[in-house]
């Protein structure tokens, strides 16, 4: 009997009576991130296994949304449940001032994986934290004050993290004190720049990026924060020679450059991360979501060795309760180590290259409310508009519509757990999940996308 036959028999009545208190709760005593709290009517999850979860109702989803992007094991991996629980009956937590074994051992496995000269490794709870680290780290090791991010970006909702990120949840939260200042990204879809082919775009980007540099005074920069591919924001792949030219820009100044992989990083690109796409060495790199597929919350920064040196005789000004704790850093060892056994990075490049990409561009060709699809490994992103040659969204920046709230309902309705952000369905399953599931995924996408059709002028 495999994992999933037995978790679908385990969602009997009682646990759908379980789940229909748990939502009464849920709706008397929890607040919810990013949410009107009245307005909102959350799915309750009974269970989950592999590449799929059981609704309240007990129905069975394919989980496309990979939750937050960052199930890239699958749910209820066997190794890294017995990893956990293996440490739980050992030793389930320590203050991170002492040596742990999985927490050096998880530092080791991480700093295999990173170009060579980043092979310190600083543990957080998550990635937005990883982000506010970095960003204290760069200003220390600098001098320097400012932090320049892209718009269309996402790095985090805590106080800094949230103003260094370039999409709308920033703007509630913007402080002008924070020191940020945000640019023009490389997009080649919607270019803020005109620019028609990939290569003007990458070139026009740049020079944009040079100016804001030389305007904001490059002696009082001290890093550049940039998703490698950013996630939320739209999946947008940087354009030719862009991320070249970003490094040689911030080489040149003396910026430090921060990549953030906490959801591009860990395979979900098909390589261990993004940036080993471009050939980049950034001096810092952020990292969260699917180090350990959040099984029990992990992020972290890992350090080069000239910023990590300037903490050699000098106390870093930061830590947190529970930097490296055991049980986050076992899940870690565990889930590297099957992702390498089971080959799930090289499984991400092929699902991505004979799968999905190939897919999603046949149902582009018979959809017109497909702008654009993109992406790499299991990372995809279908642009959806109501004019393709207008390229206008099918739901407003920063906004959903009438039109996209179908969409998400017939996608749910056909069996599928999508994630959706403002005019964008994300295709972003496990990198683990079966061949049969992802077309069957993509099937009801397919038909789903009539809805959309729709809403086309």
């Amino acid at each position: 009997m495999t994992t999933e036959t037995r978790t679908a028999a385990a969602v009997s009545p009682a646990d759908i009576e379980n789940g229909r208190r748990a939502y009464e709760l849920d709706r008397a005593h929890v607040f919810h991130s990013w949410q009107a709290q009245a307005l909102f009517e959350p799915m309750t999850v009974l269970a989950a296994s592999g590449s799929h979860v059981w609704d309240g109702k007990g129905n069975r989803l394919i989980d496309l949304s990979s939750q937050l992007v960052n199930t890239n094991i699958g749910h209820q991996h066997p190794a890294v449940v017995a990893a956990i629980q293996e440490q739980a009956g050992r030793l389930c937590t320590i203050a991170p001032q002492h040596v742990n074994d999985m927490r050096s051992e998880a530092a080791r496995l991480v700093s295999e994986l990173t170009p060579q000269g980043l092979d310190t490794v600083f543990f957080t709870n998550g990635g937005a934290d990883a982000n506010e680290h970095a960003i204290r780290m760069a200003r220390l090791h600098t001098g320097r004050q400012k932090v320049l991010s892209a718009y269309r970006s996402y790095h985090g909702g805590t106080q800094l993290a949230v103003n260094v990120t370039g999409d709308p949840r920033r703007f509630a939260n913007d402080y002008f004190g924070e020191g940020v200042v945000h640019f023009m990204p490389a997009y080649t879809y919607r270019s803020y720049f005109g620019s028609t082919t990939e290569e003007e775009e990458s070139e026009r980007a740049l020079r944009h990026l040079e100016d804001m540099i030389l305007l904001e005074g490059p002696q009082n920069i001290a890093a550049l924060i940039l998703e490698t591919i950013p996630g939320t924001a739209g999946i947008y792949l940087p354009p030719p020679g862009y991320l070249a030219g970003v490094r040689e820009l911030t080489r040149r100044h003396g910026i430090v450059l921060i990549a953030d992989e906490v959801m591009a990083g860990f395979g979900r690109s098909g390589a261990w991360f993004a940036f080993d796409h471009w050939d980049l060495t950034p001096d810092l790199i952020t990292f969260a979501k699917g180090i350990n597929s959040g099984y029990v919350p992990l992020g972290g920064v890992v350090i080069s060795d000239e910023i990590a040196a300037t903490f050699d005789e000098r106390a870093y000004p930061g830590g947190l309760t529970y930097s490296g704790h055991p049980l986050a850093c076992a899940a870690a060892v565990a889930t590297i180590t099957a992702m390498r056994e089971e080959g799930m990075i090289e499984n991400a490049a092929r699902l991505g290259r004979e799968v999905i990409g190939p897919r999603l561009r046949e149902i582009a060709e018979r959809h017109p409310s497909v702008g654009e699809v993109r992406g790499i490994g299991c990372f995809w992103a279908v642009e959806l508009v109501k004019n393709r040659e207008t390229r206008e969204p099918l739901a407003p920046y920063g906004g959903s519509s009438p039109a996209m709230t179908e969409l998400t309902k017939a996608l749910k309705d056909g069996g599928v757990l999508p994630f959706v952000n403002f005019n964008r369905v994300h295709v972003v399953p496990p990198l683990n999940i079966a061949d049969d599931d992802l077309l069957a995924g993509l099937a009801v996408l397919d038909e789903a996308l009539e809805v959309a059709d729709a809403h086309v002028e």
